[in-house]
């Protein structure tokens, strides 16, 4: 009897601690948001814990909070001074402890003033001096969201005034502007484009080389940005890669559309609290398409590497110091001459294209704390980016490769930028920086004259020039309640002299604890790509000249008006207004339809002589209903009317490009609980997220079918420049993962399907000559995406 009271004792207790939940830890540090002083003594709750889990900031600013919970987590960190931290929803998994770099704000307290609590919602920016057409993303966004990939990029497609161009790469059109002008920074440096089979001078891919395993939560901007950023005139993507694990070590593998995939992360020295990162992956399309996959290249299969790293070195006797890098290798071979290929693809069936590219970029951060109130950051880094093409016509009698089209271009930068901040107090605060680049350029193209079969050179330049880019922000706080943000930037190239000052400025307003105002305002800049100056035209027989060596910037005023209602903690409303005036926009010295804001679309190309002379108009309004994950629950609807036009060096006005009149998303998702992994004391979870995006109709040059047969070629009328539409855009995405977690390992398995209806999406028009007759090509069907993800 003795022994079967023992035994069911002893099964009761095993069947206890098998049900018990798995516990992870939370670290972090705290810093002031102004000067990233250290915060001693913070205190640091998790919320609903029972009994109460929390914990104090020490003298570094550093905490732990031990055996919390897996699965979602909400934090409250307060400290005597300074504004509350909300941090809601957090994922905690037993695969990987969660680490947080937190930062607070100090309050700005007057006798006659009610201090405005610090809002739950995640729609500010990490970059203080932002005002407008900001927000801050979280990395699991983009893991988390039907059609993302694990793109950024992607992800940012779900947000008010941005759409795609086309389901093929991750360009993003914002306010109807060409994606040429968004601006890629990652660490503090201004970086070239960072995808894989990247366009030279473009800023998108099919494939992204950021992956976002390494990345930390990161600002996207859309307009009238802060005067610590400049070369852009549609929107930046200022990326920060997080820190490696400073007490432990863990590791990633994981396997889906984006690569196989492998990733480890640890401390180096434990005292000193410094760090590694690194994570490699390799491609997974062979694979794919040897199951029967189509992305949209035909039988060609893309490769492609890529790596990303991160060293820390947080408590030196110089101050803080971090090493990072990132660096991929692509290639494609889209062979039209290859008879076995059967398969349409998106880019030319009448052309064998060898395209090669690399990217590299490595840096140094050095921050160093002069004292509470002031800090100075010195960045060092370099980059290269390499693109080569060999393209060969076919023969009209054999088919055989003809000699057509050669490319081997190379930009290379130095990057020294350096800045000084300073709270002076808790209503005023400065930035005042420099960033210097230095341009090495190496730019050769040349194609084929027929009859002679003589390469005529295109582009030609080696040699280098510089960027300087001196700013200045300044912060005021009026009370906790009103927020003016001024700046200015500077840009200078050294190539032609061309420069350009830019003013900007930012009001917030926060008239209750629910209700926002804002407006801001700036002037931006952008440099024509670097191939752009260095075009050569055969002006007579064997005699070339470089007609746009003195090409100067595009420029842009922006304006901004918007208003912010938080309807409850985890329910927001946002809208805002826009006008944005482009001027001295490259276009056509000679009398066409032709402009730089139309650049990266389908048709891009340049004539031989450019000229300042252009403008163009983008106005429209954007709605943002959203609801934050609030109990496994969330949606995000967008809504973007808009206009865009232009104007060319023939004086006509003309809708550009990029102008699809309206987008629509409405992203919804719900994390479910499985009862079966509250019993066996591992969490499981159903996660389902769909996506649904409805947009005007891509514009489009037509062909000109006449001209066309008569050139034996095909010919587009550019009087009639971007003057017809496709029917309107709809995709619909669904998205279901499971996932497990483990003691000591999380796994996760999802399939992401884009395009569920397989809606024909118009792509583009080709000409038949067999026919006669105009073609469309269409976008990519349905297009089913497998996962497996552990962590441990």
């Amino acid at each position: 009897m003795k022994n079967s009271v023992v035994l069911l004792l002893l099964a009761m207790a095993f069947s206890a601690v098998s049900a018990q939940v798995p516990t992870q830890r939370i670290r972090g540090q705290v810093t002031d948001k102004q000067t990233t002083a250290t915060l001693p003594g913070v205190n640091i709750l998790v919320e609903n814990s029972d009994p109460l889990i929390g914990s104090a900031s020490d003298p570094d600013g550093y905490f732990v909070l031990e055996n919390v919970p897996v699965g979602r987590v909400s934090l409250t960190l307060t400290y005597v001074g300074y504004e509350p931290v909300f941090l809601n929803n957090l994922e905690l998994t037993s695969g990987k402890e969660l680490l947080l770099n937190v930062e607070m704000t100090e309050q700005v307290v007057t006798v006659e003033e009610v201090v405005i609590k610090a809002s739950r919602d995640k729609t500010g920016a990490l970059n203080e001096m932002a005002t407008v057409s900001t927000r801050e993303f979280t990395i699991e966004e983009s893991m988390r969201y039907a059609g993302a990939r694990n793109d950024v990029s992607r992800m940012a497609q779900n947000f008010a005034g941005v759409r795609g161009g086309n389901d093929a790469v991750n360009d993003i059109v914002i306010r109807g502007n060409s994606p040429v002008g968004l601006l890629w920074r990652l660490e503090g440096v201004d970086i070239p484009n960072p995808n894989h089979f990247g366009d030279f001078g473009s800023t998108g891919g099919p494939v992204s080389m950021l992956n976002n395993n390494v990345l930390s939560n990161s600002d996207f901007f859309t307009g009238a940005f802060p005067a610590d950023y400049g070369n852009a005139v549609s929107g930046v993507f200022d990326l920060r890669m997080r820190s490696g694990n400073y007490e432990h070590h863990e590791f990633l593998g994981q396997i889906g559309f984006n690569g196989f995939e492998f990733g480890a992360e640890g401390p180096i020295h434990r005292d000193s609290k410094s760090t590694y990162l690194i994570n490699y992956r390799y491609s997974t399309l062979g694979v794919m398409s040897a199951l029967g996959f189509d992305f949209g290249t035909g039988a060609a299969i893309p490769y492609y590497q890529d790596i990303a790293m991160k060293l820390d070195f947080p408590k030196t006797p110089a101050g803080k110091i971090s090493v990072f890098a990132l660096g991929g290798i692509s290639q494609i071979d889209l062979l039209a001459s290859d008879e076995t290929d059967t398969v349409d693809n998106l880019y030319n069936n009448e052309l064998d294209i060898y395209d090669r590219s690399k990217l590299a970029v490595a840096g140094l951060n050095h921050t160093y704390l002069i004292n509470n109130n002031s800090y100075t950051r010195l960045t060092l880094a370099a980059s290269t980016l390499i693109n080569k093409d060999v393209v060969d016509s076919l023969s009209a009698e054999t088919g055989d490769p003809v000699d057509f089209y050669r490319q081997n271009f190379q930009n290379s930068k130095l990057t020294a930028s350096f800045f000084y901040k300073v709270k002076f107090n808790p209503k005023n605060n400065l930035q005042a920086g420099v960033r210097y680049e230095y341009i090495l350029a190496d730019l050769a193209d040349s194609i084929i004259r027929q009859p002679e079969g003589v390469f005529i050179p295109l582009t030609s330049f080696d040699g280098n020039t510089f960027l300087l880019q001196p700013y200045v922000n300044w912060q005021h706080r009026f009370t906790d309640r009103i927020t003016l943000n001024t700046g200015l930037h500077w840009q200078y190239l050294g190539l032609n002299g061309s420069n350009a000052l830019e003013p900007r400025a930012g009001l917030r307003y926060q008239v209750t604890e629910k209700d926002a105002f804002s407006v801001g305002y700036g002037l931006h800049s952008l440099m024509p790509p670097i191939a752009v100056f260095f075009r050569t035209v055969e002006t007579s027989p064997g005699v070339f000249e470089q007609p746009n060596e003195d090409a100067g910037f595009m420029r842009s005023h922006h304006f901004v008006a918007g208003y912010d209602r938080l309807f409850t903690e985890n329910l927001r409303l946002k809208a805002e207004v826009y006008y944005q005036k482009l001027f001295d926009v490259l276009v056509d010295a000679d009398s066409s339809s032709f402009s730089t804001v139309n650049y990266g679309s389908l048709l891009s190309g340049f004539p031989d002589q450019l000229a300042n002379t252009g403008t163009g108009n983008n106005y429209g309004m954007e709605i943002t209903f959203e609801q934050f994950l609030h109990r496994g629950f969330y949606f995000l609807i967008t809504t973007s009317l808009y206009n865009s036009t232009y104007v060319g060096s023939d004086g006509m006005e003309r809708q550009t490009a990029f102008d699809g009149d309206y987008v629509i998303n409405a992203l919804v998702g719900k994390e479910f609980r499985l009862p079966s992994g509250k019993e066996s004391g591992r969490p499981k979870y159903l996660v389902v997220d769909t996506r649904v995006t409805a947009a005007g109709g891509q514009r489009y040059t037509p062909i000109d079918i006449e001209a066309t047969l008569l050139e034996g070629e095909t010919v587009y009328n550019w009087a009639e420049a971007y003057t017809e539409r496709f029917d309107d855009y709809f995709r619909w995405d669904g998205r279901v993962a499971f996932k497990m977690e483990g003691r000591s390992t999380s796994q996760e398995w999802a399939v992401d399907v884009q395009n569920i209806t397989n809606k024909s999406n118009p792509y583009g028009q080709s000409f038949n000559f067999e026919t006669g007759e105009t073609e469309t090509t269409y976008q990519l069907g349905i297009f089913p995406v497998m996962q497996y993800r552990i962590t441990f």
